[in-house]
Parts: C-alpha cells; sequence; structure tokens
C-alpha cells in the first residue's frame, strides 16, 4: 500500500512538473507483453513513460536500469525495487553474476514488460546516439514480444544532467507503432529500423491521439 502510495505520488509529481501527456499515435495501451523502448536524456525518462500507461498496467510494466547507479543508496534501491519493480542490469561485465539477456528474458517470462532505452546512455544532445545491440538479442530470444517506441519531448530539458531541481516545461510520450523481429532479419537491420521508427516520432505531429486523463 505504502509503495502503491508513493508510486501514485512520483506520477503525480511528474505530471504536475511537466503537463505531461501521453499521445498514442501509432497504438493503444495493451496488456500484451511489450518492450517500450525511448530516447534517453535524463533518470526520469523510465518515470514518464511509466506514469503515461493506465494505472492498472504499471505494475507490469518493469524499467530496464543500471545497477551501479540504483544500488548506490539505500534510498535508490528501495524506489527501484518496491516502488517501481525494475529490472537491474550489471553494465560492467567484471561485476555481473548473471548474463543481462537471461536476467530480461526472465523478465518477460514473468508476464511483465519492459521499458529500456537502446542507446544505453543518456544522450545530452539533439537526436539519437547509435543503439546498442541489446534490444536486437532480446527480439530475438523472444520474438513473439511487441516493441513500441515511445519519443520523449522536452523532458532533457526538465531535468539536465547535474541538475537537482526540475524545470516546469511542457513534455509528452509519444507512442509509435508496434514492431516484431522479422523472420531472417539481422542485427543491424533491426537495429536500423527499431531507432528509424523512434527518430520518425520525434517530428511527427499529426493524427495525434491522447488517452483519456488517468488518476495518478
Amino acid at each position: 500500500m505504502v509503495n502503491d502510495l508513493i508510486a501514485r505520488g512520483f506520477s503525480g509529481a511528474i505530471r504536475a512538473l511537466t503537463g505531461a501527456r501521453a499521445l498514442w499515435e501509432g497504438c493503444g495501451p495493451s496488456a500484451d507483453r511489450r518492450v517500450y523502448f525511448g530516447n534517453h536524456a535524463s533518470h526520469g525518462d523510465f518515470v514518464m513513460i511509466w506514469s503515461a500507461l493506465p494505472f492498472g498496467l504499471r505494475r507490469r510494466v518493469r524499467p530496464v536500469a543500471g545497477a551501479d547507479y540504483w544500488n548506490r543508496s539505500r534510498l535508490r534501491r528501495y524506489l527501484i525495487h518496491r516502488v517501481f519493480n525494475g529490472v537491474l542490469i550489471e553494465r560492467e561485465p567484471a561485476q555481473r553474476s548473471e548474463d543481462p539477456m537471461v536476467t530480461l528474458c526472465n523478465a518477460v517470462d514473468g508476464d511483465a514488460s519492459l521499458i529500456l532505452f537502446p542507446e544505453g546512455t543518456r544522450n545530452t544532445g539533439d537526436g539519437l546516439l547509435p543503439f546498442k545491440s541489446g534490444i536486437y538479442h532480446l527480439a530475438r530470444q523472444r520474438p513473439e514480444l511487441e516493441f513500441v517506441p515511445v519519443w520523449l519531448d522536452n523532458l532533457h530539458r526538465v531535468m539536465p544532467k547535474g541538475r537537482l531541481l526540475p524545470l516546469p516545461l511542457l513534455c509528452t510520450a509519444r507512442f509509435g507503432a508496434p514492431m516484431r523481429l522479422v523472420p531472417g532479419e539481422d542485427k543491424q537491420g533491426f537495429l536500423d529500423r527499431t531507432r528509424a521508427s523512434l527518430l520518425a516520432l520525434s517530428g511527427s505531429d499529426a493524427g495525434d491521439v491522447a488517452t483519456p486523463e488517468d488518476p495518478a
């Protein structure tokens, strides 16, 4: 109960600070297992995507995050494990006790959807960094998964790197059409296609369909 209240508090706070709205341009909310992949500019990115989902889906959607950052303090560990139910990945090979792909597959096999950022690190510039190969390997291991691009507008200005207090700016999460790995598609082809689908959302302003307001 307490964890759910804190989670609702985070959702309400990000909506109040950013005027956050979800635009479902290529699909609607679904209980099907999905991987929501987005552009990465701040530590608030996964909270923005998570908050854009209907309340009933949030507990089944788990953000993928770096263990080195989130295990750094008791508060961070509490938030990522108890509030957001995150999936932590050891980014340094020497620190790993389990293959990251096994960790991700175990999460989706447990009927979870995921939120991940294929750039692998925060991008402080415009556009997108090249995608890391993990998203392809997950698609190859679990080809039944839907991969949904989510472009986050303005969030890098709300929570720029090094800033302690957020700036109150309007932000939008644009959800694109689901994708799957095509039989026979190679790694570079899938990475190029997923990256292009995300970039296409960055300049899209036609056919926006906003979901009804959902209680935080």
